[in-house]
């Protein structure tokens, strides 16, 4: 197998999931001895003032040897976060269907700009009127992105 422009082992195996502005990227890569080891990339958009767009990337590395630690965390605080909030979403500002209703002329104090609790302004979604698929993940061609 031949790297590719970036040093990195080809892709053996990819899945895409986007959620909101984040698309997370679950990649099968061979080391030079031929084993596996997987990749997850965050990669998150974000768009500059004068309309143009750039994204964010952060990457992780987990080899064979932590699979089963990394899972067993990870199935932990999901668990954990589930026990103690539940599945349903508070902050509907994160769901990916989510539209911005138009604020009171009087901001409140829980109409605070996002700059002043340190978040940034999210661009409005688009509403599908579809049926949310029941997939977990989405399959795009990567050429799309």
């Amino acid at each position: 197998m031949s790297d590719n422009y970036n040093g990195e082992q080809e892709e053996i195996y990819s899945k895409v999931m986007r959620a909101g502005r984040r698309t997370y990227f679950f990649d099968v890569r061979s080391t030079k001895a031929g084993d596996y080891y997987l990749t997850i990339t965050e990669s998150k958009k974000f768009t500059n003032d004068d309309g143009s767009f750039h994204y964010k990337k952060h990457k992780i590395y987990l080899y064979k040897e932590d699979f089963m630690e990394f899972k067993a965390n990870v199935g932990e605080m999901i668990q954990y976060v589930i026990d103690e909030k539940g599945e349903e979403v508070i902050s509907e500002r994160h769901q990916k269907d989510y539209v911005r209703e138009a604020k009171a002329e009087t901001p409140t104090d829980t109409d605070a700009a996002p700059e002043a609790s340190g978040e940034t302004a999210e661009p409005a979604a688009e509403v599908s009127t579809e049926p949310a698929a029941d997939s977990r993940f989405t399959d795009v061609d990567f050429d799309d992105i």
